[in-house]
């Protein structure tokens, strides 16, 4: 395969007496200067494939002036070394060779497998004939290995041109290539890309293969199995490599082979290196025996992964018994060097169960530090289940780490199972009813998990003095009990009990002194999220600011546990009547829940979506089950109110038990529908059971009665009414009462001392805003997706930001985006806002340039 960029650094050598090409068997060292000889008719190259037998001196000078003068018939050699030299060609041979080129106008010397003069006077003295050499004469060195003859002089007196195994590497673009040449057939860019992963670009690695998917039916399916060693290229490096190295390096590099990096010490721990560690490695690195450092790890090293795979077949072949021995041996450098999640990758490796799983039981992250729950359940999840059951701590920590990463179905089996299993200690079943109970989140019908929660508060409560495992921090007393409580709260918040939601997160928190930091993080996003609800909206940005502040602080900002708090942000922003400003992290919210499946926070985010854009529905909205009793009210109330406020009120809903958004619409609807005296009678009654969400009920229930009172001709007591209502909203900026109601109060907001005020005008512009009927449908509607990124448009995030927020591609949001654009009928951003403002997709204040 032509490699035209390389030729051309082979052309700039001719400024320099030397080239330089060094790179492991079958890097393609060969065909690449074969190729670039092949294309310059204008000079002589004189060809000198090296061997053993060229370490001889006769033997050699022979060569070298017999292959100078069959390309160049004017050259005169000299005389040659005399017999005494013995194993030196001598000055007085090399000055007579170097006048001789002299005078044959352009030649190139190629030195190929020069590896094989190695340590041989004759390789010194070619490296004294590179600085004889006239003007019009130049060589070209190409080796396995890097013969280290001091190329820095040459690097900086003639710009040494060098070609390694990084440039000679393939990329997609040259693999693709000698894919289709070898197996006779464009092949998918994914299995391009596969191959040339697997082979790193190694030229007869990516031959070999090309040879493997040639006879095959669909070579696009084959890539799925190239993770098993390929016997061809098993067979070159065993010829080429492996066979040709003395017993005790290649028996080393063997064991070397089974660790996923090395440095020296650790080599040192787990197999003997002929030398030393030191010169072991940086012999194997001068050699090209495959190995390359690993970058930003200074003094580490990898081997190639098909060397590697090669190597260790070959271990497996030859000593069974090794690598557990060597697996166990990197565990112990590890554990001593203080790394004990790579010490349990090791021994897992090893199969060692008992001790991997007594390291992972026995870890101790700090408080600040991300526990890990996801490599906590993969690490367990590996040991086989005959073993791991017959320790009840390794159990509940899977079933936990498995909770908290949302594989909720195997770890509520598993929490059950234990809280009744025998033997288990009463601590560890408060463990396990405890998170049995956290799973609140994940699962619906909130109230099983009222009831678990107050089942394991009980229980931790009555029993004090019980003994708990430290399960990697996560099993404090105090955590449990904040765990419980949180769970409580959550319970109480799909159930529709905000009040109460939040009086039992705000005093479980205000309790709690917490080691496990990303739980706090959780919990002050659960109680931003009940006071958004609740109407403390100043309450709510600021435990949303202080949980975001400290997911930076300790690095999982750009995981699940802000989910709720950047929720909460959202709900503040449409409480406010500012949905826009609510749709970015809303989208950040609903990528965090269902990073971890957490479904019911799913359920609110979707209540949140369709407060933004009451249409829109989430795409598989199925798969999130049954709604928890607050998003099921909330979603029909919204229903109901979108009846009414085109004219069309629907049949009263059932009637209500408690102060809720659908209780809200039973009222208006019975307004609306003129039924004064029913509206009168059922809100004093709901008004006498309690329980209803301050201060948002209260400021409801004001904003309710002025249209009722405009409704029975009472103008006076309809201004008393909404001026209590706005002068207790707005402190808290809280419009979306006087939204919910509708545009009726329009009339009368201009009459009230607070609805001349900075908050009451807004309040009316976006009353105004709610009266203008919405715009036409689309002809080409726009899908779940697209409607939630038209939410992203009145941002300053660029498309960069939006995909990072969507964990989605730039290349995938420009798609959408230009779908968007096309069913808008518009050609930029601006114009996008614009006309999805006249179709009431978002409703936008501000500033509408976005980026």
């Amino acid at each position: 395969m032509d490699r035209p960029a390389l030729r051309h650094q082979l052309d700039a050598a001719l400024e320099s007496p030397l080239a330089l090409v060094v790179a492991p068997a079958g890097a393609g060292k060969t065909v690449l200067v074969t190729q670039w000889a092949q294309g310059r008719p204008d000079i002589s190259v004189a060809w000198f494939d090296l061997s053993a037998a060229d370490r001889t001196v006769g033997v050699f000078a022979r060569r070298l002036c017999e292959g100078i003068a069959a390309v160049a018939p004017g050259f005169t050699p000299p005389e040659p070394p005399p017999i005494m030299a013995r194993a030196r060609l001598g000055a007085p041979f090399l000055e007579g060779l170097a006048a001789g080129l002299a005078g044959v106008g352009e030649i190139v010397l190629v030195f190929d497998d020069l590896d094989h003069l190695a340590k041989t006077a004759i390789l010194t003295d070619l490296w004294r004939l590179v600085d004889l050499l006239p003007p019009n004469a130049h060589a070209v060195f190409s080796s396995r290995v890097d013969l280290n003859l001091g190329w820095n002089r040459h690097r900086l007196e003639h710009g040494l041109v060098e070609i390694r195994q990084r440039e000679l590497a393939f990329d997609d673009e040259t693999t693709g290539r000698v894919l289709a040449a070898i197996a006779g057939r464009d092949l998918e860019p994914a299995t391009v890309t596969a191959v040339t992963a697997l082979t790193e670009g190694w030229a007869a690695g990516v031959q070999l293969t090309a040879l493997r998917l040639r006879f095959a039916a669909d070579p696009d399916r084959v890539v799925d199995q190239l993770t098993d060693p390929d016997e061809r290229v098993m067979d070159y490096l065993s010829a080429e490599v492996l066979d040709v190295l003395r017993p005790e390096r290649r028996d080393a590099l063997m064991r070397l082979a089974l660790l996923d990096e090395v440095c020296v010490g650790l080599g040192e721990a787990v197999a003997v290196l002929p030398g030393g560690g030191d010169e072991f490695l940086a012999r194997l690195e001068r050699d090209s025996l495959f190995i390359v450092r690993t970058p930003g790890h200074t003094g580490w090293f990898r081997f190639h992964r098909l060397f590697r795979d090669l190597l260790i077949y070959r271990l497996r072949a030859t000593d069974a018994a090794a690598e557990e021995q060597v697996l166990d041996a990197a565990a112990g450098w590890f554990l001593a060097s203080g790394d004990t999640d790579t010490a349990i990758e090791y021994l897992l490796r090893a199969r060692l169960w008992d001790r991997a799983m007594d390291l992972i039981l026995r870890r101790r992250p700090d408080p600040d530090e991300d526990v890990g729950t996801t490599r906590i359940a993969r690490w367990l999840s590996l040991v086989p289940v005959d073993v791991r059951t017959t320790r009840h701590d390794a159990e509940l920590l899977l079933a936990i780490a498995d909770t908290m990463s949302g594989r909720v179905i195997p770890a509520a089996g598993a929490l059950q199972r234990l809280v009744v299993a025998r033997g288990m200690t009463t601590g560890r079943r408060q463990i396990a009813l405890s998170y049995l109970a956290a799973q609140v989140q994940y699962s619906p019908n909130p109230e099983t998990f009222q009831e678990l929660a107050a089942e394991a508060t009980a229980l931790l409560e009555s029993h004090p003095e019980a003994e708990l495992p430290d399960l990697v921090g996560l099993t404090s007393r105090r955590l449990l009990l904040l765990v419980t409580r949180v769970a409580m709260g959550r319970a109480l918040l799909l159930l529709g009990r905000v009040d109460e939601a939040r009086e039992e997160i705000g005093a479980a928190l205000a309790r709690a002194d917490l080691a496990f930091a990303p739980y706090r993080v959780h919990t002050l996003g659960s109680l931003a999220v009940a006071e958004a609800l609740s109407g403390l909206l100043r309450r709510a940005s600021d435990h949303a600011g202080e949980a975001l502040d400290l997911a930076q602080q300790i690095g999982v900002h750009g995981r699940p546990a802000p989910a709720d708090a950047h929720l909460a942000r959202a709900l503040v922003a449409i409480q406010r009547g500012e949905p826009h400003e609510g749709a970015a992290p809303l989208m950040t919210a609903i990528a965090g829940a269902a990073a971890n499946n957490r479904t019911q926070l799913l359920w609110l985010a979707h209540l949140a979506s369709r407060l933004i854009a009451p249409q829109q529905e989430f795409a598989n909205l199925d798969s999130l089950g049954t709604p928890p009793p607050l998003v099921r009210d909330a979603l029909a109330a919204i229903a109901l109110r979108e009846s009414r406020l085109r004219g069309m009120p629907s049949a009263a809903p059932p009637p209500a038990s408690a102060w809720s958004a659908l209780a809200f619409e039973e009222i208006a609807g019975l307004v609306a529908s003129g039924r004064q005296v029913s509206a009168r009678e059922r809100l004093a009654e709901l008004v006498a059971a309690g329980r209803q969400p301050r201060p948002m009920a209260e400021i409801e229930v004001e904003a309710l009665t002025a249209w009722l009172c405009i409704a029975e001709g009472r103008r006076v007591q309809a201004r008393e009414h909404l001026e209590t209502a706005l002068t207790r909203a707005q402190d808290e900026r809280l419009a979306q009462p006087f939204l919910r109601v509708g545009p009726v109060l329009l009339e009368l907001i201009d009459e009230v001392p607070t609805g001349r005020s900075e908050f009451g005008r807004f309040v009316a512009e976006r009353l105004r805003g709610a009266a203008v009927p919405r715009g036409e449908r689309l002809a080409d509607e726009l899908t779940p997706r697209e409607l939630e990124l038209i939410g992203y448009l009145p941002t300053r995030y660029t498309i960069a930001d939006i995909a990072e927020r969507c964990f989605l591609s730039t290349n995938t949001i420009k798609t959408h985006l230009a779908h968007i654009y096309r069913k808008l009928g518009v050609a930029s951003r601006d114009g996008a806002i614009e006309r999805a403002t006249e179709l009431g997709l978002f409703d936008v204040r501000g500033d509408r340039h976005a980026g």
